[in-house]
């Protein structure tokens, strides 16, 4: 088997996602995502990528992951190339589902469990990514839908907790310090502004007690003694984890984070590969490992995470606030590492736009999602995608080199 073509697919009212199809001349075509830079992505993929990765054994996804993601430029960096690389690598890794007749969770291991516990990020419809959209699957939802949960932490987050109870989700994560931290620099919070970022927390614990589980997401936004002093204010309200407290460029001044915040640090969406995890974990500055599969080198070198996270005793969290590719392949991962204790969700993607995406959505249900049946990652774009008048596909063959 060889690859023959790379080809990326974009939609304009949704452009920080990039879909990659790796074609085969055997016909198996294996499909990759990433997220954020994607039209940067997309000219990386057909100018470099594409000439080293034409003509190669698909199924040799070491030794293509290793030159993708050690090449001279863009290692240990979650920048453009280790973008593309990852998104290069969750296709191979569908390519050889497809060609084994195997879901890649298998392929990874087996399951390790039979349903992933979920927690739900709170975000609405159009968070994190530009340009409004409608959702063709139900007219009534167009606008706005039920879900619009960003607005919703911040109007009642109580009200907000026991909507998610209801749906048996018993864990949620939420930001209200990023305003503050945009207005101050991050290097300082007022006593006010401690005071109604809090104010979330304590509606939560005031009407749901602690049947719910809270993440406190920070976003990267605050400098060591602000994030520090932010920690002294949540400490009451015993948050799940803190998540990327301070900038992840200091491994020391994560460890000092560690040991003088009293909450459990996770970290961090933002780092690639396995060798910046590894000081991390080395500095004791982490307790939950949280790692993007489409920022830190693709499936290949998550599962290498996973088990050097495992061997230090830290359980990992996949990141997802992505797109549906990149959630499906976190959800391969998760069930399959001996070692992950949440998969992140997002209730106003799943239950909307990720469905006018792809083909197959997993069972999500009761705060736990279940495995994918299908080959490979066990899901296709859908013919919105692909067929859709404003999509711009671009593919580069042997003829194009």
């Amino acid at each position: 088997m060889k690859i023959t073509a790379l080809e990326t697919v974009q939609l304009p009212h949704l452009n920080n996602i990039v879909w990659v199809r790796v074609h085969t001349d055997e016909g198996v075509v294996g499909l990759g995502e990433t997220f954020r830079g994607a039209h940067a992505v997309a000219r990386y993929i057909h100018t470099e990528i594409a000439p080293q990765l034409i003509g190669r054994d698909p199924l040799e996804i070491d030794a293509i992951s290793k030159l993708l993601t050690e090449s001279y430029v863009g290692f240990r960096s979650s920048g453009v190339e280790m973008r593309a690389a990852s998104a290069i690598d969750i296709a191979l890794w569908d390519i050889l589902g497809k060609v084994a007749g195997l879901p890649v969770h298998q392929l990874l291991g087996g399951l390790s469990r039979p349903k992933i516990r979920t927690y739900n990020t709170c975000a609405g419809y159009t968070y994190n990514k530009q340009g409004a959209r409608r959702y063709i699957g139900d007219q009534d939802q167009a606008k706005e839908g039920p879900y619009e949960d960003q607005i919703a932490f911040h109007r009642d987050a109580g009200a907000l907790a026991q909507s998610l109870l209801e749906e048996g989700i018993s864990a949620m994560k939420i930001w209200p310090f990023d305003p503050f931290a945009v207005a101050s620099g991050g290097n300082f919070i007022h006593k006010a502004d401690l005071d109604k970022a809090l104010r979330p927390f304590r509606q939560i614990r005031d009407a749901v007690g602690d049947r719910m589980e809270v993440m406190v997401e920070l976003h990267s936004m605050w400098d060591l003694p602000a994030a520090l002093a932010i920690a002294r204010g949540l400490q009451e309200f015993r948050p799940f984890w803190a998540e990327d407290p301070i900038k992840m460029q200091d491994t020391d001044a994560l460890m000092v984070y560690a040991q003088r915040s009293g909450l459990p640090v996770c970290a961090s969406e933002t780092v690639a590969t396995r060798a910046q995890f590894l000081e991390i974990l080395r500095k004791g500055a982490v307790d939950y490992v949280m790692l993007d599969i489409s920022w830190c080198g693709g499936l290949s070198e998550a599962k290498k995470i996973a088990t050097m996270a495992e061997a230090f005793q830290r359980p990992i969290a996949p990141h997802d606030c992505t797109g549906p590719v990149v959630f499906a392949a976190s959800i391969h991962l998760s069930l399959n590492a001996p070692n992950a204790v949440f998969q992140e969700s997002v209730r106003a993607y799943y239950s909307s736009w990720y469905r006018d995406l792809v083909t197959v959505m997993p069972r999500i249900e009761k705060g736990h999602i279940y495995p994918f049946e299908g080959a490979g990652l066990g899901l296709e774009l859908t013919p919105y995608v692909l067929d859709h008048p404003d999509a711009i596909v671009e593919r580069t063959t042997a003829t194009d080199l």
